[in-house]
């Protein structure tokens, strides 16, 4: 009768408190330069070492230039963030993958690579974004700094114990639909909002059939419903993908681990405390047109009218319009799109660049777009000069930027300008997110490479 969530929840759960929270191991956290300073400074006012150190890898991405890694990062607040990490897990004596280090890059592209990341593990970082890892089979979820100084000094959390919802898409997903469709196609009918509270399984014939990759963008995704996490049960395409990565099990214990991540699925009549369905058909290439990743419509449609709308919904709604300078009913084919950034936590893996350069083999960067594309590792650059990507990018006209978040948060040096568009790969398209006054439309890096190559926003079906 139980629930993947609830399995590995169960499996982890030290005590528990009545009426209160539970006391929960976590089997594994991480840290980047942004959420941990505070945690770090409270364990040395109350003269803490880390509880299990081993179970902790740090390393810098939100602050990271994408250029010049090898020289001082100019910008002074970035610079003591992450300077800070460098000392602070010296001090502490945990794992740290500093800049130019092979190993690194975002935190939630490393974790998976490197076979950190694994089934039935709970995972947390100070970074909301962590629900990516789900994607493996695991329970992770991002948290508060004073969490993680909690996590730090007894490798336990107190939390509640949150809802459990499964997400189930029917059928086969169709031509140029990727799971960054299949994300922004839930949250456009779900609202920011419709998963409060739950943890969120995906299943069904079109999850199934996502790559490892794919299914990380997925996960990766699912706070923008308001999730507290998202997962999918461990299958072959797990293993596969696992299998002779750097920290992943290996001999024996490899065939030990394989025994009991089989276990990890949701029983036959497991009872989940919400049940929603879509068909994949239904699902078409998506864009967002507004300031947050719920204001998504299918990119052939057109943004809808407050027809309808209560008076406060449609305030928010025009006012958000009005940031973005579109207006109600209007369709954003052949708009002018002035930058496009392929990269961040949500696609900036192989995959993401593969697709990418899928569309623009053969044509040119269109005059009036500036490029960013931003590996989420030191690994998937490796991939993309490999497998030659590098290559049929340059010959497009675009560069390839050195590792780290880039432009998804306007942390670093690469933002979007005031009042310029950007179709973008990230997960968060809100007001100033990219650059104070910037305009961001989320999209797939399908959709992205198409408005690259011809400078307005496109089908991309219509150059496959």
């Amino acid at each position: 009768m139980n629930t993947l969530f609830d399995k590995i929840w169960d499996a982890h759960v030290v005590q528990k408190v009545d009426d209160g929270p539970t006391q929960l191991y976590i089997d594994r956290l991480y840290c980047h330069e942004v959420t941990s300073p505070q945690a770090f400074a409270g364990m040395r006012a109350r003269g803490l070492k880390c509880f299990r150190p081993e179970r902790i890898y740090c390393m810098p991405d939100h602050n990271t230039p994408t250029h010049d890694q090898d020289k001082p990062i100019e910008d002074p607040v970035s610079k003591a963030q992450v300077d800070a990490l460098e000392k602070n897990a010296a001090d502490f004596g945990l794992t740290h993958f500093g800049m130019m280090d092979k190993r690194n890059g975002i935190i939630h592209v490393v974790g998976p690579e490197r076979g950190l990341t694994l089934p039935g593990m709970t995972i947390v970082c100070g970074d909301s974004h962590t629900s990516t890892h789900g994607a493996m089979g695991a329970v992770a979820f991002g948290i508060g700094t004073s969490e993680v100084e909690m996590v730090m000094a007894s490798q336990c959390i107190l939390q509640s114990r949150p809802k459990t919802m499964r997400i189930t898409i029917d059928g086969k997903l169709g031509k140029g639909v990727t799971a960054k469709d299949v994300a922004l196609y839930m949250m456009s009918k779900m609202t920011t909002s419709g998963a409060t509270g739950y943890f969120v399984e995906y299943a069904g014939e079109a999850i199934r059939s996502l790559t490892m990759e794919g299914r990380l963008t997925l996960c990766n995704l699912s706070i923008e419903m308001g999730a507290r996490g998202g997962m999918i049960a461990p299958d072959e395409v797990t293993f596969e993908y696992i299998k002779g990565r750097e920290y992943a099990p290996k001999g024996e214990d490899w065939e030990k681990a394989l025994a009991y991540w089989k276990t990890l699925k949701s029983d036959d009549d497991a009872v989940f405390d919400k049940e929603v369905r879509y068909d994949a058909a239904d699902i078409q290439p998506m864009i967002t047109y507004g300031t947050n990743p719920g204001m998504g419509m299918a990119i052939t449609d057109c943004i809808p009218t407050t027809e309808g709308m209560a008076d406060v919904e449609k305030a928010s709604f025009e006012k958000s319009l009005g940031y973005m300078g579109f207006a109600p009913g209007e369709s954003l084919l052949g708009k002018k799109v002035d930058y496009v950034f392929l990269g961040a936590c949500t696609n900036g893996r192989i995959e993401d660049f593969r697709a990418f350069a899928s569309i623009v083999k053969g044509r040119k960067k269109a005059g009036n777009i500036t490029a960013w594309l931003v590996p989420g590792s030191w690994m998937v650059d490796g991939q993309i000069r490999e497998e030659g990507l590098d290559k049929v990018l340059e010959e497009a006209g675009f560069e390839i930027r050195q590792p780290g978040c880039s432009a998804c948060l306007a942390m670093n040096d690469d933002k979007i300008p005031a009042g310029k568009y950007a179709v973008s790969t990230s997960n968060r398209n809100f007001e100033g997110r990219q650059g104070p006054g910037s305009r961001t439309l989320l999209a797939s890096p399908l959709t992205a490479a198409a408005a690259a190559v011809t400078g307005v926003i496109t089908d991309p079906r219509t150059l496959m």
